[in-house]
């Protein structure tokens, strides 16, 4: 079987379906096909809101038919393998369907396997993730009675950077709220070297840190988990100028083991699981030598091929991995599409790394974060206005909680913005 169509998408998150519904509010003439497996469209930037008993998880998914943009035929099949110079598309169920222009935009996948003895322990013995499970997390945290509770980030790139920390400070809270916060130990370990690496963020951040009592350790890329022993293992990572001497720390049980190794006790881990480039990218002809989706960073067009573009989690940009990035960059790849199709040149359409983080530092308290390439501060126009960003702020909670999801859902995937 083979259909061909105008423009192909490989992927129906963000990406895709903010791509999609653009390009037929420009011109519903189209022909569109969004190929994607998943029968359900999730809104994950709540996660970290459910896993602190804040967000209703069932408000995060929705059925994927009823984003698939209105002209956009959905093919509900894995994409498996690319044949680039004629322009095909093989599905695992064998379809093949060609393109005048392919955009590509399947997400990122979490590697489990990443990390030794995270996936035997996963969703037990206090080992929790809110990019896995959001409600077991409320449930470790729910149900803590005191002792080490430790916060990790994976050395690899992550969706949603600061999403291991937003946790942290919701679980320190809701600590102090239960009265047990005086018998816990809340440790960030990171393999950075920085709390945030774009300033005034990264100064309020520590401000933020230091006043909440949190124990910051840097360099320390996790390694190992012993679910059973209840055992988190880290590696001081190395970072070129990187100099540290690795002592013990008594106040929280922590033991060197080996050369630049140590092990940290805990009762509850939360996670960022290692991310990567879905495996059938990996191996395409797109790829780049890291296995992500190599384009142009400011026009988004693939480095090899003409006619193929990238965006959203999976291309090779240097900034953050969030939504709002995505917001920034489907415009680039609609424009440049459609631009392509009329003139056979690129528009004047371009990315400048514009990502941000909505920072959640408590209950009712987020900072937003927002930056371009080379971690240079960029604001809002509008907001900046009103708002001071780079400050917790009520107002910036209530963007985060209610109006966010909101322009998600009846914006962004709409093609409204």
């Amino acid at each position: 079987m083979s259909k061909h169509f105008q423009i192909v998408i490989i992927g129906g998150g963000t990406g895709g379906i903010m791509t999609a519904a653009q390009l037929l509010r420009k011109d519903n003439n189209l022909t569109v096909a969004i190929i994607e497996p998943s029968e359900k469209h999730i809104y994950q930037p709540a996660w970290t809101l459910v896993g602190a008993n804040t967000f209703d998880y069932n408000k995060t998914i929705r059925n994927e038919s009823s984003v698939i943009p209105s002209g956009a035929e959905w093919i509900k099949e894995f994409a498996d393998k690319f044949e680039p110079e004629q322009n095909k598309v093989i599905t695992k169920n064998g379809t093949e369907i060609t393109y005048d222009y392919l955009v590509v935009a399947p997400g990122i996948q979490i590697d489990l396997d990443g990390i030794e003895g995270l996936k035997e322990t996963m969703g037990k013995n206090g080992v929790c993730s809110n990019y896995v499970d959001p409600n077991y997390t409320w449930k470790c945290l729910k149900d803590f009675k005191g002792g080490n509770m430790i916060f990790t980030q994976p050395t690899t790139p992550i969706k949603c950077g600061g999403a291991p920390q937003k946790i942290m400070y919701l679980a320190d809270e809701h600590l102090r709220k239960t009265g047990i916060r005086d018998k816990t130990k809340v440790i960030f370990a990171t393999p950075g070297t920085v709390i945030f690496g774009v300033s005034p963020f990264k100064e309020e951040l520590e401000r933020i840190c230091q006043k909440k009592g949190l124990i910051m350790k840097y360099s320390y890329a996790i390694t190992k988990i012993d679910g059973e022993k209840k055992e988190a293992h880290f590696k001081l990572a190395q970072t070129g100028d990187n100099q540290c001497v690795l002592n013990e720390d008594p106040e929280i049980n922590e033991k060197i083991e080996g050369e630049m190794s140590v092990v940290i006790p805990f009762e509850m881990l939360h996670l960022a699981p290692p991310q990567s480039a879905p495996d059938f990218i990996k191996t395409s002809p797109f790829a780049n030598e890291n296995g992500w989706m190599d384009v142009d960073i400011n026009t988004l067009q693939s480095n090899k091929y003409k006619n193929v573009f990238g965006l959203g989690d999976v291309a090779a940009l240097p900034t953050a991995k969030t939504g709002a990035a995505i917001r920034k960059q489907a415009p680039v790849v609609v424009g440049n599409i459609l631009h392509l199709m009329e003139k056979n040149t690129l528009g004047d359409k371009k990315y400048d790394g514009y990502s941000s983080c909505p920072l959640v530092t408590g209950y009712g308290k987020m900072l937003l974060a927002e930056f371009g390439y080379n971690n240079v501060r960029m604001s809002d126009p509008f907001l900046s206005k009103f708002v001071d960003t780079s400050k917790e702020k009520w107002s910036m909670w209530i963007l985060k909680k209610y109006g966010l999801p909101y322009l998600y859902w009846n914006k962004m995937m709409k093609g409204k913005m």
